[in-house]
């Protein structure tokens, strides 16, 4: 695989945001400080804005190009939350048309940008999402409670509202998206619209470096319609209660890498994905050219996770020297009927799994019911348009070593397409069951060890096939 990802080039000038009015205290907004020194410096012909050591508080910022975005060692930046600064706008969220606020970092068709320095920066998550009771201590729960007295009551469990605006927009639903009041309707209950954090829509030669971002209102970080996207060295952090606080959420991105980066978040840590069902299709840019390495994922519903957004297409994939420890699953293949699209000519080698609560390795076509408008069986061959039938194929596995799981490799695919051409090898697996395989073609292991109870079972050489 060849991965020929271009990095930003700045100048030399520097663009310090105290020059700029801001101050570092609690009870002053830094926006306008903020976005003036971007604005400045990309009008200047680009440089680096720097946020020195403090405490610094403000609404959302707008990167332009040429800007690197520099948090110092010792700079906090925590963001706020309100209606007046966080507009709702038309973006794409889940791989399809969605009303959103808007992002408090975001950068749209900007070219040689980066965010950079070894700061933190706080996405003010808590005061957006929802959290769901079972995610909580009892003590936490309560906690929560006497901030709110919101509760929506489930079949499983509560849901606990920040606001009586979120209670109320939650059980009201989101607008009918033709209606062309749509965003004013929204607006009455802005605050369930969460925004991914950082939001880089179409931008070109991106950096995000050792800066710590935490704290998102929902997915962390949102590369979309992006080329030449890197990564390194960076902290990405939700806690585990985080309501679809995804570490990264790469979306129809091509020429990217993600290094030496550590995510601890409430849900999956590294994510491929390309757009959702018929509607994304119409846009033919898929996932590629990805190299992914030497990378650690704590406490997340997934590792390393393709889907369940892959209409577009993922192909060209690299991970490799990761480690996942406390994860729901460790290495994770999603997508459902309605989806299409094709994943492929993807490797995953040298991956370290320690204590995975679920599955060491999983590949299903059943992550949703089916998604077909009319909601026929995903089953039945004669109901379903293979255009929307997905396949995942040419997935190769090596060297992967699980201490724990509950079941080491499932392989679940669809009547209409099975997943096929799937490779494990040279790998050690503990867990309670070996294999969960059901409508999947060509299933190779070779030289791999399952521990189930501490009776251990080679195979050399063997190929699978479940109808």
């Amino acid at each position: 695989m060849n991965f020929n990802v271009e990095r930003p080039i700045f100048k030399e000038n520097v663009y310090n945001v105290i020059n700029y009015g801001a101050k570092s205290t609690i009870d002053f907004n830094n926006q306008n400080a903020f976005q003036s020194a971007i604005d400045d410096c990309s009008n200047n012909g680009g440089g680096m804005v720097l946020i020195p050591s403090g405490y610094y508080y403000t609404g959302p910022i707008t990167i332009k190009s040429n800007v690197n975005l520099h948090v110092s060692e010792g700079a906090y930046v925590q963001f706020s939350k309100s209606k007046d600064e966080y507009p709702l706008i038309w973006t794409e969220y889940e791989g399809i048309k969605r009303i959103r606020a808007i992002s408090p970092i975001n950068a749209y068709e900007a070219n040689n940008i980066a965010i950079t320095g070894k700061g933190v920066m706080d996405g003010a998550g808590h005061l957006w999402r929802g959290i769901k009771q079972f995610k909580l201590t009892v003590k936490e729960w309560e906690r929560c409670l006497k901030k709110s007295p919101y509760v929506i009551q489930g079949n499983e469990c509560g849901i606990w509202c920040p606001t009586k605006s979120y209670y109320e927009g939650v059980l009201k639903g989101e607008p009918d998206y033709n209606n062309p009041k749509a965003l004013e309707i929204a607006s009455e209950n802005y605050d369930v619209y969460r925004p991914v954090f950082v939001s880089l829509i179409k931008c070109d030669k991106v950096l995000i470096e050792d800066v710590t971002l935490q704290n998102s209102p929902a997915w962390n970080v949102h590369p979309l319609y992006c080329t030449n996207f890197t990564m390194n060295r960076a902290v990405i952090k939700n806690k585990f209660s985080a309501q679809n606080g995804d570490g990264i959420d790469l979306e129809s991105c091509q020429n990217c890498e993600i290094a030496y980066t550590t995510f601890e978040v409430g849900d999956d840590g590294i994510c491929i994905k390309s757009g959702k069902n018929a509607e994304a299709r119409k846009v033919k840019i898929p996932t590629k050219n990805v190299w992914i390495h030497d990378c650690k994922v704590f406490d997340a519903h997934g590792g390393f996770v393709v889907g369940s957004e892959m209409s577009r297409g993922v192909s060209n994939i690299l991970v490799e020297n990761c480690i996942f420890s406390g994860t729901d699953i460790g290495i994770r293949f999603k997508s459902a009927i309605g989806r299409g699209g094709v994943v492929e000519d993807i490797t995953i080698k040298n991956i370290q799994m320690s204590k995975i609560i679920g599955e060491a390795m999983i590949f299903t076509m059943g992550y949703v019911l089916s998604n077909i408008e009319d909601n026929k069986d995903a089953n039945d061959t004669s109901s379903v348009d293979m255009a929307d039938v997905p396949e995942f194929k040419n997935i190769h596995m090596e060297n992967i070593l699980c201490d724990e799981a509950k079941i080491g490799l499932k392989v679940n695919g669809l009547k209409q397409l099975p997943i096929h051409d799937i490779t494990l090898k040279n790998s050690y697996i503990r867990a309670d069951k070996d294999m969960d395989l059901a409508l999947c073609d060509n299933i190779k292991l070779e030289n791999v060890i399952f521990d189930i109870n501490n009776t251990k079972t080679k195979y050399e050489k063997e190929i699978f096939t479940k109808k």
